[in-house]
Parts: structure tokens; sequence; C-alpha cells
């Protein structure tokens, strides 16, 4: 009993120093109300308390519409750019293959031709029977397969097309360019998708990929350059009329800049178009001639060459045709007079597109809607490779032969 009573008290006293040791003394309970937030913004409340009173005020809300649209307007770039990269690949691959077109068919028709030439004097020098009429078979048979060879070869002209691919896919890598200047500039618009969307689309117009029904017309009736940018539209436009000028000194444009952009049209359209125009055409000619002149000579070797051994003339003329008709091939094809016409083609071209957009520019009156007149001056410098002082005696050189009503001395481009 006595260690049952003493038990509790050390389990009473135990109790009594874990309560004692585990309870804290009370306090009489205040009512706890947490403090309302200021008004003021999150990130100003915290520049205060920490001592910083003269803060950058925070930027006004994103208008979510306007994000929207530039996201969209990124995405459909970057889709675009996609698409232009591939066509450069497209061109450039098409390009290499059409010149290998214009070696292999040149070399091809020569030696056939060259052979059936050979064949026809063999069976001239030899006698008559089976080994006459066999080389006689021969001949005709390479003259005839010749003379379908050259009519293919100038219907395509490989020459013209590896020219319109090479052409090509330097224009499509320009745009690749651009494209990527607009997205590293940031904040493109719907108009910016549009207007390369157009870009594009005249490119594939100007230099189509396949042969058969958009291959474009190799011997037209007349020259005319190449044109591979969309048509402006004039809407909500006023000519800019000569000697009528308004004051302006902003964006860089002036009424000098104005003067000396239209003395710089006048010799372009006076002497660089119609430069390129007029051998354009002369290569035109000179290209249907020899195109005409090639199948028909192989042609008549090929009539020739069936009448050997019937008298002397008839292989003189079956050889002698088929000779011309392999130098004609070779000056033709060899000499790549389809490309030369194409090249003329597109640097008539490009002084077209100049024109037109420094044209363009001018007519827009609104002078913060045109570009930068200092940058614009550059550029045109750049592309006619002069520097902005000799692009200014140019333009005074331009004014002066007018005034006097004589011709420049000087074409406006020094680069071709």
């Amino acid at each position: 009993m006595t260690s049952l009573q003493a038990s509790p008290i050390i389990l009473s006293s135990s109790s009594n120093k874990i309560s004692a040791a585990i309870h804290l003394p009370k306090h009489p309970r205040a009512p706890l109300s947490v403090p309302k937030m200021p008004t003021r913004n999150l990130v100003e409340e915290v520049n205060k308390r920490a001592g910083f009173t003269n803060t950058i005020p925070m930027t006004k809300p994103i208008d979510v519409e306007s994000y929207n649209s530039t996201s969209i307007a990124n995405t459909q770039l970057y889709a675009l750019l996609e698409a232009v990269a591939d066509r450069v690949e497209m061109h450039n691959n098409i390009g290499k293959q059409r010149d290998n077109w214009n070696t292999l068919l040149l070399n091809s028709v020569n030696m056939i031709t060259l052979t059936a030439a050979t064949l026809t004097g063999v069976g001239a020098i030899g006698g008559a029977g089976m080994p006459l009429l066999a080389l006689k078979l021969s001949s005709a048979l390479l003259y005839s397969a010749a003379t379908g060879l050259l009519l293919i070869m100038n219907k395509i002209q490989p020459s013209q097309l590896a020219e319109e691919q090479r052409n090509a896919t330097r224009l499509f890598k320009q745009l690749q360019s651009q494209i990527q200047t607009i997205l590293t500039l940031g904040n493109p618009t719907q108009e910016d998708v549009k207007i390369v969307m157009e870009k594009v689309l005249a490119l594939d117009k100007a230099f189509p990929l396949p042969l058969l029904g958009a291959m474009l017309d190799k011997f037209p009736s007349k020259f005319e350059p190449a044109v591979w940018w969309p048509s402006k539209q004039s809407q909500n436009k006023t000519k800019a009329q000569e000697g009528k000028f308004h004051k302006m000194a902003k964006n860089g444009w002036s009424e000098e800049l104005e003067v000396e952009m239209r003395d710089i049209i006048e010799v372009v359209k006076r002497k660089d178009i119609e430069d390129y125009v007029r051998l354009g055409n002369l290569v035109l000619k000179i290209n249907k001639i020899l195109a005409i002149s090639g199948p028909l000579l192989t042609g008549v070797a090929a009539i020739g060459s069936t009448f050997v051994g019937n008298g002397s003339w008839a292989a003189i003329v079956a050889v002698a045709a088929g000779a011309l008709g392999s130098a004609v091939n070779a000056f033709e094809h060899g000499g790549q007079v389809g490309m030369v016409f194409e090249m003329y083609r597109n640097s008539a071209g490009f002084f077209r597109q100049l024109e037109e957009s420094i044209e363009g520019t001018l007519e827009e009156r609104d002078v913060e809607n045109r570009e930068n007149g200092e940058l614009f001056e550059m550029k045109v410098a750049l592309k006619f490779g002069r520097s902005l002082s000799q692009l200014k005696e140019l333009a005074r050189k331009s004014a002066y032969s007018r005034r006097e009503g004589t011709s420049i001395d000087e074409f406006a481009s020094k680069l071709f």
C-alpha cells in the first residue's frame, strides 16, 4: 500500500514538472486584425517601405489585341520565310539541272550530226550495194534524230531556262533577307505579311518551275523587260506634278532631293532602259534566225543523205549542211544566246522596277509615309554603283542636258 501511495506522488510531482515545463504563462488575449493593403501598386508599396521614393512608374497594361495581332503576323512571316527558303533551294537545284541539260544536249546533238556527216562521206566514197544502203540509212536516221533534238532544244532554250532559275534564286534570297530584317526589327503587321505574300506570288509568276503550260515564251514578238514585283496600287494617292512642290524639311526629304530623283529617272529612261531594250531586240532576232537555221540545215542534210550514190552533189549537200548545222547549234547553245537574251530582259526589268519605285515614292504626298529620304537616296546610289556625290553629279548633268536639248553621255548604272 505504501508503494502504491508513493507512486501517485511521484507521478504527481513528475506531472507537475512536465506541466511547468510545457505550459507558458497565460497573457490576456488581444484582438488580431489583418491590416488592409493600400490601394497602390504592390511594387510601389515595397519600394516605399524600402525607402525608394523616386521610382519609375509601372507601364500601362499590354494591349492584348495588339499583342495577338503582332504574334499572328510573326507566325505568318516565319511560315513565309520557310516557304521562301524552300523556293530558293528548288530554283537552285532546277537551275543546275537545266544547265546540265544545255551541256548534255549540245554535246549529244553535235556528236550525232558529225557522225551522220562522216557516214555520209564514207557512203559517197564507198561503192554500191548493201554497205551503201546501210550507211545512207544510218546517216539519214542520225540527221533526223539531230533535227528532232534541235527542235526541242530551240523550243525550250535550256541556257535561258537555267538563267531564269539563277535569277529566281537570287531574287528569292533577296526576299528572304527582307523577311529576316522585318522579323529582326520586330512588331510586324498584317500589311507586312500581305506585301511579302504578294512578292512571293509575283516571283512565282515571273519564274515558273514547270515547262509544260507555264513556260515563258522564248521567242516573243517584241522584247519586254521582265516583271517580278507586284503591281502598285495608286489608290488614295495623287500624282506629284513637276515644278509644284510643297514645303517639306522632315523625314529626310527636301525639294532638292525630289528634283534630283526626277532627273535620275530621266537618265534611266533615256539611256539604260532604252539601251537594254535595243540590245534585247537585237539578240532576240539573232536567236530566232539561229533557232530556225539549225533544224533546217540538219533536215536538208537528212534528205540529201538519202540520195548519196546517185551523184556527187547529194553527198556534198548532205555533208556541208550537216557541218553547218553543227556549227549553228554550237554557236546558239554553246554561246548561250538564250541566256544573253534573258540577262538583258532581267537587266531592263531591274531598271524598270527602280523607275517605278522612285516614281511611287514621289507620288506619295505625305512625306511621313515615305521611306526616309536620306536612306532612300543612299539605296538608289548603291543600286547604281555610285557614291552620293556621283549621284548628285549625274542629276545635274541630266538637268543640264534637258535644258540644252542634248543627250547625256553616260548611263545611270555603273554596275552593268
